[in-house]
């Protein structure tokens, strides 16, 4: 049996690094969990974002995977080093791998992070950034209304989108970044309207593609790359309605995957 690389995230937004491992590491098996009743993690308590990302991990480690990918950056800002002391597999999450990726594009020196609350909160970005880099300057801004449009599947190009999207960034318009990074994995999907909205000259940051690097790395180092020549078949399971997942993933991976609705056997936090 091909081990898996388990993937977890708030919601759909993970689906973003799901597609970009599906594309540079087109022999692996990836199984998905979109924690899409308890959507989004942003406004929650860091405790509350813990034990849900716990939770998801107890019911992903069933799967026996080779890997845990923490596809979610308020889930990486506060629950990473809970996690990798919590199981004996490796860990990684999307937040490092996006501050390597933006310190590599940047001119100026100057980059902004756009992200949930709690990812804001926590100063991950900034503190990962300037770990790599001290004398990087960065302009931080949460956007707490763009991640509830992605799992509505409002990600298309309209007017409406585009009238959150500008909104949200308002006050970055005036602030002299040249590399924006999209700090939630949900960001991806908006990135047409981001990008109209913040200017061309702005170049976006999606951790996913170097968060594939790192997976890639890590598995290689460990001769744990598949070597079957066989299509994996990934699974993909979500915590709230499974139709909604089905056409918001179907229409971003341009595959015809079936997600799987789990109830959970323990009280929710509201």
């Amino acid at each position: 049996m091909q081990q898996a690389i388990a993937m977890l995230d708030s919601g759909v937004g993970g689906l973003t690094v799901v597609k970009e491992v599906m594309r540079q590491l087109p022999r692996e098996k990836v199984i998905y969990f979109g924690d899409t009743a308890r959507s989004p993690y942003g406004p929650r308590t860091a405790e509350e974002v813990r034990l849900f990302t716990r939770q998801i991990v107890d019911y992903l480690i069933q799967f026996q995977p080779k890997m845990i990918v923490i596809a979610c950056n308020t889930a990486t800002a506060v629950a990473l080093e809970y996690i990798r002391a919590y199981v004996s597999i490796p860990v990684i999450g999307v937040i490092h791998p996006g501050a390597r990726a933006a310190l590599s594009a940047t001119n100026s020196g100057y980059v902004g992070v756009i992200g949930t609350e709690g990812t804001i909160r926590s100063g991950a970005y900034e503190q990962a950034l300037k770990r790599l880099s001290p004398h990087v300057e960065v302009v931080s801004q949460a956007c707490p209304r763009l991640a509830p449009l992605v799992e509505r599947g409002m990600f298309r190009n309209s007017e409406s989108t585009s009238d959150v999207v500008r909104e949200s960034l308002e006050q970055l318009q005036n602030v002299p970044i040249d590399t924006l990074i999209l700090g939630c994995t949900h960001y991806p999907f908006l990135s047409d309207s981001i990008q109209d909205a913040i200017g061309p000259k702005v170049q976006l940051i999606n951790s996913a593609e170097e968060t594939a690097r790192e997976i890639s790395t890590i598995l290689q180092d460990k001769s744990q790359l598949a070597n079957t020549e066989a299509v994996p078949v990934h699974q993909f399971f979500c915590s709230g309605d499974p139709e909604i997942f089905q056409n918001i993933a179907r229409q971003w991976l341009g595959e015809q995957i079936q997600a799987t609705p789990v109830i959970w056997q323990i009280p929710k936090i509201m």
